[in-house]
């Protein structure tokens, strides 16, 4: 599988809030249409209101698994969509055209075998405050995950891990980074891409899901009701609190 990590974390890079709500879509945030955050921890059988994992069971069962009890992650925000080359058919567009082709050449692919694709993204936190806190420490692990993933038998795929700021208020704010990971497979037919996504996306899941990666046992965690907020100092230092090559986002902490 095709596989690697990037970092978005400069001064005006798009930040992560949650919890969220789209307030701009005729109030839909509290309508239950997928328009706002869902703590698929807390509330695991919620997982039916997202359109997204009702429309794409693999989907659904990725979430479940990345949110159960022994998991080091929590969700915020996901989609599943189709890329198409031709006009006639739907997920086609100049931009879709453009990644696709991008993505055949770099997985080597015959254009016969790459007509079609299917990818999905996944917003990831870190549970465990020390490592939801540190770019280093996320870098660390970013850099096994990629490693792992190039030796999945998945040569019609791609994964990307972005990471990015987050900003989390469950129950106290705290600041620190998250994770994108997306997911990308082609075919020459739209259901064999879809399948060839499928099939990976598991794969992925299970990466994640690595018995090592899991929470230390007594470890504060994001998600914790008596989490205590954590900022950032004017110095760029913090109890916990994250860096990026020293530097600060500088609408942090404001």
């Amino acid at each position: 599988m095709l596989s690697e990590w990037t970092a978005e974390c400069c001064l005006d890079a798009p930040v992560l809030v949650v919890p969220w709500s789209n307030q701009g879509a005729g109030n839909l945030a509290n309508s239950g249409s997928g328009t706002r955050f869902i703590d698929l921890r807390a509330n695991p059988y919620d997982v039916a209101e997202l359109p997204e994992a009702e429309q794409n069971p693999c989907l659904a069962r990725a979430l479940r698994s990345l949110n159960a009890t022994r998991s080091p992650f929590l969700t915020a925000k996901c989609d599943a969509w189709r890329l198409a080359v031709s006009d006639a058919e739907p997920g086609a567009d100049g931009e879709h055209r453009e990644k696709l082709e991008a993505l055949r050449l770099e997985l080597m692919l015959p254009e016969e075998e790459s007509g079609f694709g299917f990818a999905s993204y996944i917003d990831l936190l870190w549970r465990e405050r020390s490592v939801f806190a540190s770019a280093h420490q996320q870098q660390d692990r970013l850099d096994r995950l990629v490693r792992r993933a190039q030796r999945l038998a998945h040569a019609e795929a791609a994964l990307e891990f972005v990471l990015r700021p987050a900003l989390l208020d469950l129950y106290a704010p705290l600041e620190g980074f998250s994770v994108t990971v997306y997911l990308t497979a082609l075919g020459p037919e739209p259901e064999i891409a879809r399948r060839r996504w499928e099939l990976a996306m598991e794969d992925v899941v299970s990466l994640l899901r690595s018995k090592e990666l899991e929470v230390t046992r007594g470890s504060a965690t994001i998600d914790a009701v008596d989490a205590d907020p954590v900022r950032v100092s004017p110095l760029g230092s913090s109890e916990g609190g994250p860096q990026v090559d020293g530097q600060v986002p500088k609408d942090w902490g404001e």
